[in-house]
């Protein structure tokens, strides 16, 4: 199975900043080194969209990121994203790709993939590969054991987890 991952960056690639008392963007991103590591049968093929913060995602970057998806060969997609607006850019997906056979899941962490322990990406990133071939074409939110569709996936900001907007 061909699964390009679009990269759009944030905390699944960040570390902590002793110096600012924060979080950081790492210069490179480390999904491909993990992805990688997990030595499956599947062919990745991996494309920076941008490096920001989900707040700070524009428009163009949307454009970007759906284009690449609808120009792309690849049916399976990960999109690593910020939890903050990842909903919203899932749902902007939804409603802008013309559908065919694309099976997308956006994915991201809570805490950093590395420098972290425990971390929730590095199970999350597991997860929506180990989903990808079981999903119908559509687009999805997979984080915290879930997979959500695009319309039903919100940030539980107070719990640190994303929930369904129709099971709570």
């Amino acid at each position: 199975m061909k699964i390009e991952v679009l990269i759009t960056w944030w905390t699944i690639d960040s570390y902590f900043d002793a110096s600012h008392d924060s979080v950081a963007t790492l210069e490179k991103t480390c999904v491909p080194d993990y992805i990688n590591s997990l030595k499956t049968n599947n062919e990745y093929i991996y494309t920076e969209i941008c490096m920001k913060d989900s707040r700070e995602i524009s428009l163009e970057d949307l454009k970007k990121l759906l284009s690449s998806i609808q120009e792309s060969e690849a049916n399976h997609f990960l999109i690593t994203h910020g939890t903050y607006t990842m909903p919203d850019t899932a749902r902007y997906l939804e409603s802008h790709l013309k559908w065919n056979d694309k099976k997308i899941i956006l994915v991201g962490s809570m805490i950093p993939l590395t420098g972290f322990s425990p971390s929730d990406a590095w199970f999350n990133l597991w997860f929506a590969i180990w989903n990808l071939p079981s999903i119908e074409p559509w687009v999805y939110v997979g984080m915290n054991w879930s997979i959500f569709g695009a319309s039903e996936a919100s940030k539980l900001i107070s719990d640190w987890r994303f929930v369904s907007l129709f099971n709570n």
